[in-house]
């Protein structure tokens, strides 16, 4: 049975593994940037908004953070077990970059975020707020040599082999800066910056619908919102300006991957843009097709009759799985025209000064909130997938990549990978919730200022009997 294979039941146990720590990493990414842009505004204007939003983040992000370093030390286990041969070919390539991102990137974030998370009280406001500054840029440190690796499978470059036939460095600036890692790097990023605004509007949203059954107005929900939306309005149209480079990037080196994305199994001038259908490759169609005539060429070619190469250029086995790729690439695609939608009713709602009293925007930002992680998943499937049949483009068969293990072993870890995530990161989703679930500001987020000097505003918090004690003590001293 063909589902007894032990290389497909590796990829499924990697894919399983990987769609859950890919999350965690690029929420951290955007969360991180948004703490720091809090903790930078609380200090230019001592406003406490600020600062509680900030602390009603801060704890969320140390969960997701925390789940994603757990998640990530699975990959470097799957990747030792059940791809050992993957592991010996590109070692000397793959092992020093991600030695890299370890001694550079994740020293860093390990080493500030304990001041980040425990230190507000213990530490200056500026050292502080430098702490909070190098766990983001640590974040993005990190997407950059892992970005720089998982690039390297898709376009290797500056590599020369040895004489036990492992990828050897020729020139490890053209390893590193390959032909799609400058594309793919941008597309994360920006993808990881609205994945976390969406989340941080949908709770806000969420919030707000909330605040006329509670106690007025939502000062921090609002201010959460507003900045999250002004994130979709920006972010959101550069990210469709990215993908599109990324494309004809793609276009260029992995033309198989891009004619499975567009489902076009046939080399054509005019190629029509499908907005959704049935691939049948049996038939080599794609059946009840709901198309644009010769818009896939305009996108791809910026010309009208420009010709797309199609699936039939490449032998059966050469291709990549193509309902996977052509179904997960729409789904990230409808995501991403759904933000920009968000992002350009949000302008006009604030334009017109009502964009905290919009119902439908606000349902639909709670609708939203774990868009970005969808499309980061479908945007992984896409990207992954439609590399398939190799785990170096065109050097390295996934058949050739893998460990000789038998079918069983490896679903028995499989197995066991799934009910353990399923507890364990369950758990830690459902309590991240719960954080969410919380009004801001009714978690006790006070400033540094109240929480630390014993003034007057700490005097005014006391029973009324001890305050005209301490009023009457002091007029006596007088």
């Amino acid at each position: 049975m063909e589902f007894l294979d032990p290389v497909l039941l590796a990829r499924i146990q990697f894919a399983f593994t990987i769609a859950f720590h890919i999350v965690f990493p690029g929420l951290s990414i955007g969360l991180a940037a948004y703490l720091a842009v809090l903790e930078a505004l609380w200090l230019k204007t001592n406003k406490k908004i600020y600062l509680t939003a900030f602390k009603y983040w801060l704890k969320i992000f140390s969960i997701i953070f925390g789940m994603g370093v757990v998640s990530g030390v699975v990959m470097s286990y799957q990747i030792g077990t059940n791809w050992s041969v993957f592991s010996d070919k590109t070692g000397p390539i793959l092992g020093p970059l991600m030695g890299y991102e370890v001694l550079s990137a994740f020293f860093l974030e390990a080493g500030f975020l304990g001041v980040m998370l425990f230190g507000m009280d213990k530490v200056g406001k500026k050292l502080h707020f430098f702490a909070t500054l190098m766990v983001s840029i640590g974040t993005l440190m990190s997407a950059f040599w892992i970005l720089s690796v998982n690039s390297w499978m898709q376009t290797p470059t500056g590599y020369a082999y040895n004489e036990v036939g492992q990828f050897i460095a020729e020139d490890w600036f053209e390893v590193v800066f390959n032909p799609s890692f400058p594309y793919r790097l941008a597309h994360m990023v920006t993808a990881a910056f609205l994945s976390s605004a969406f989340l941080v509007g949908g709770v806000a949203a969420w919030h707000l619908l909330k605040e006329r059954k509670e106690k007025g107005k939502n000062e921090v929900a609002r201010l959460m919102f507003s900045m999250a939306m002004w994130m979709a309005a920006i972010v959101a149209p550069i990210q469709l300006f990215i993908g599109d480079l990324h494309g004809l990037n793609t276009l260029e080196h992995q033309p198989a991957k891009v004619a499975a994305m567009e489902g076009n199994y046939q080399t054509q001038k005019g190629a029509p843009l499908i907005l959704f259908g049935i691939p049948n490759d049996e038939e080599e169609r794609v059946d009840y097709a709901i198309e644009i005539p010769k818009m896939a060429s305009f996108i791809l070619t910026h010309d009208m009759d420009g010709e797309l190469v199609g699936l039939d250029q490449f032998a059966k086995e050469e291709r990549p799985n193509t309902k996977w790729v052509f179904y997960s690439f729409r789904l990230m695609v409808a995501i991403g025209m759904g933000m920009i939608a968000i992002g350009m009713f949000s302008l006009f709602l604030r334009w017109r000064k009502k964009l905290y009293d919009n119902r439908f925007l606000l349902k639909t930002a709670v609708w939203f909130a774990p868009s970005g992680v969808v499309a980061t998943i479908a945007g992984w499937i896409v990207t992954e997938v439609g590399r398939q049949p190799y785990t170096v483009y065109g050097l390295l068969r996934t058949y050739d990549s893998h460990s000789p293990l038998d079918a069983p072993a490896v679903a028995a870890s499989l197995a066991i990978f799934v009910v353990v995530y399923i507890l364990v990161f369950g758990a830690g989703i459902v309590y991240t919730l719960r954080l969410m679930k919380v009004r801001p500001g009714d978690r006790g987020e006070l400033s540094e200022e109240e929480s630390k000097v014993p003034s007057s505003v700490t005097l005014s918090n006391r029973l009324p009997h001890e305050s005209s004690d301490v009023k009457n003590n002091e007029e006596d001293k007088s």
